[in-house]
């Protein structure tokens, strides 16, 4: 109601890039004052359920629910948004030198489609002020994950070179790494997921994290990759086999997509990536289809559309072991987390399971 009543009405009213900037400085400010994350956890913590407690990787999540790449571009914010009830969190897209991104506007509202179009183009401070954010925290209470990417100029046949630029700054900060090859405002990005270019580059991602294991020691990281939805069923098929064959630990679907189908609001016609209620179906479709192609042995985190308990039950009945929310806390805020948490309890019940585990994948 806080959020709904007050604070919703007030960050509508601004330009989005502004208000996003608000968010992130306020939690960030907020963290660091004496009892903010107390304060933080009483609003709006996330009760422990058991039963949605889980295990992969060998790292342990406390809830399934996490919080997707882009609305903390710089790692900030983490102690902010680790005490609002997220299960986990994924920093980024960082790049290895910092970048402006695209001209603005580059983010638009499309309120009656409870959608986003963004164009921000990877804008970030870089591997090196990631890294002094991350450095100043302490010690985190939820598994974080860096999303990597490679700098605007450097060319598709040089990008191994920023994935792996990006690790070694980084390494000993993340839980696990994502590598972004899926975003549509990078010119030429989305062609890194195809064939020769995609086996090259998770090779030499898979190397690196090699390199810095035996740097750092512990246990070896995990190394995702997030897709696309805008590909074709024969696109999927090899993309997918490429991915099992490079030995990575798991697949996020999806990243935001460039179709405009049965859009309502002015701002359809904007250049960027979809994300919100529009993907909700579609991202769901594309992981039961890579759950059935990887006979449910790799690992999925599904994301796209997610606002309610129900829609974070289907992508997990779909495949999903983990879901991720941007779009739906944006119009819907911080107590969404409690409410999909608590829905995802009542309808585990509701289907005679005992724990998220047995879920995975149920609806095939």
């Amino acid at each position: 109601m806080l959020y709904k009543k007050i604070a919703k009405p007030v960050l509508f009213g601004m330009d989005p890039e502004k208000a996003h900037h608000l968010i992130i400085d306020g939690l960030h400010t907020f963290a660091k004052m004496p009892g903010g994350r107390w304060l933080l956890r009483a609003m709006w913590g996330v009760r422990a359920y058991p039963e949605l407690e889980s295990e992969l990787w060998g790292i342990r999540f406390p809830n399934p629910v996490g919080l997707a790449a882009g609305l903390d571009k710089n790692a900030k914010a983490v102690p902010g948004f680790s005490n609002i009830g997220f299960g986990f969190m994924e920093v980024g897209t960082v790049t290895p030198k910092p970048q402006a991104g695209n001209e603005l506007p580059r983010l638009f509202r499309l309120p009656e489609d409870e959608a986003l179009i963004n164009r921000m183009g990877f804008n970030n401070v870089g591997i090196e002020g990631m890294k002094r954010n991350l450095r100043n925290q302490g010690q985190r209470t939820i598994p974080l994950a860096i999303n990597i990417g490679k700098n605007k100029t450097t060319p598709n046949e040089q990008a191994e070179d920023d994935y792996r630029a990006c690790i070694q700054a980084l390494y000993g900060y993340g839980d696990f790494f994502v590598v972004n090859i899926s975003s549509p405002n990078t010119p030429d990005l989305r062609n890194l997921q195809h064939g020769d270019d995609l086996s090259r580059l998770l090779a030499a991602v898979k190397d690196e994290i090699r390199k810095q294991h035996a740097r750092f020691g512990g246990q070896e990281k995990p190394v995702l990759v997030k897709i696309a939805p805008d590909l074709e069923p024969q696109e999927i098929e090899y993309m997918v086999e490429t991915i099992v064959r490079s030995n990575v630990s798991g697949i996020i679907a999806t990243n935001t997509t460039i179709a405009r189908d049965g859009l309502r609001h002015a701002n359809r016609g904007e250049t960027g990536g979809l994300s919100g209620r529009p993907l909700t179906e579609r991202s769901t479709e594309l992981i039961r289809t890579v759950y059935r192609l990887t006979d449910g042995k790799l690992p999925i985190i599904g994301s796209g559309g997610i606002f309610t308990a129900e829609d974070a039950y289907a992508k997990i009945r779909a495949g999903a072991s983990l879901v991720e929310v941007y779009t739906g806390l944006i119009y819907e805020g911080p107590d969404v987390l409690r409410r999909i948490n608590r829905g995802l309890r009542d309808l585990l019940r509701q289907d005679g399971f005992t724990h998220i585990s047995e879920a995975i994948g149920s609806g095939h």
